[in-house]
């Protein structure tokens, strides 16, 4: 099994390198450029940078999953078909933005609707799949019908956390390969197929970001835009919730924690007080107004995020999944 969720990494990887010189033809072509918030000023430079990248880690990942899932597969096409969802979604905000020529593209409404609604989906399917427990080192809770408001909560708050990260070059790409990765690493731990198969498909993600970070590190010739961030956000969501494993995405996923978090405390702080937390939010704009570079930013980022993933993993090689 090791050698099929290789060769799927392997596989997506060699498809996404190929793949993005031609998805960034065709958005240049297209116009399908990124405009830049006017008071983010230390990016100015990116403004016309091609967006909709997303496109290039999404459709590796189908490439590098096509000819290897075993037969029970029910749930990883679950899992593809909601991550396709909310790439739909993002894409419709790109759209709108592209087309109007503004950073603005869905309402916040109507973003939140959207969510929502693809959140309510995965949650009635996991309760009346009978999956109700949760898997935290070893130690199984189930909670019945609460797993209902959990899993909305959780798909919330991963979309719109790995969407705030998308903020610096190769920042959510980099964070989300590692998470992947380590819980691609996790999975195997388990010893049935449906897991497995769920492994098979976070691999071949991992691959089709890694060659999409060949064109998205810094300077990015190309974006993920919301297509790409609100994809990433469902896949990881869906991932935990349909394993059982959300109690470990927080740890994990820190730094998309931090960085929701920190647009949070900026927004609320802001409203009561008039006075900013941050100099900017979320906060690795912050670091970035204090004049750190965006690389070393993305750097500490991910080192930090291997830390936490790799502590998590030691605990399940310790105590088993």
């Amino acid at each position: 099994m090791a050698i099929k969720f290789i060769l799927s990494g392997i596989v997506a990887l060699a498809f996404s390198i190929l793949l993005a010189p031609l998805v960034i033809s065709v958005c240049k072509k297209l116009k399908a450029s990124q405009s830049i918030l006017h008071y983010v000023d230390k990016h100015a430079q990116k403004e016309g940078t091609p967006t909709m990248g997303g496109f290039i880690f999404l459709l590796a990942m189908l490439v590098g999953i096509f000819f290897l899932m075993s037969e029970q597969r029910f749930s990883s096409f679950f899992l593809i078909l909601v991550t396709l969802s909310y790439a739909l979604l993002g894409f419709l905000d790109d759209f709108l933005k592209v087309h109007f020529h503004h950073n603005e593209g869905l309402k916040p409404y109507q973003k939140i609707i959207g969510q929502f609604g693809l959140a309510l989906i995965v949650a009635l399917y996991i309760y009346f799949s009978g999956r109700t427990s949760l898997n935290f080192f070893g130690l199984t809770f189930d909670i019945g019908l609460f797993i209902i408001p959990l899993v909305i909560l959780v798909l919330l708050a991963t979309t719109n956390s790995v969407n705030l990260t998308d903020g610096l070059d190769g920042l959510a790409g980099g964070v989300s390969f590692v998470y992947l990765l380590i819980f691609g690493i996790i999975l195997t731990l388990a010893t049935n197929v449906e897991m497995n198969n769920l492994a098979l498909v976070t691999f071949s993600l991992c691959g089709g970001l890694l060659g999409f970070l060949v064109v998205n590190s810094y300077p990015a010739k190309i974006f993920m835009g919301d297509t790409g961030s609100l994809a990433l956000g469902g896949f990881i969501g869906t991932l935990a919730v349909l394993t059982g494993l959300e109690l470990i995405l927080p740890i994990m996923g820190v730094m998309f924690v931090l960085s929701a978090l920190s647009d949070i405390i900026q927004v609320l702080h802001y409203k009561r007080t008039k006075k900013r937390v941050f100099l900017m939010a979320p906060l690795h704009h912050h670091f970035e107004q204090k004049g750190v570079h965006e690389n070393r930013i993305v750097v500490v980022y991910i080192v930090i995020t291997t830390v936490m993933c790799l502590g998590v993993l030691g605990v399940y090689l310790a105590v088993g999944f």
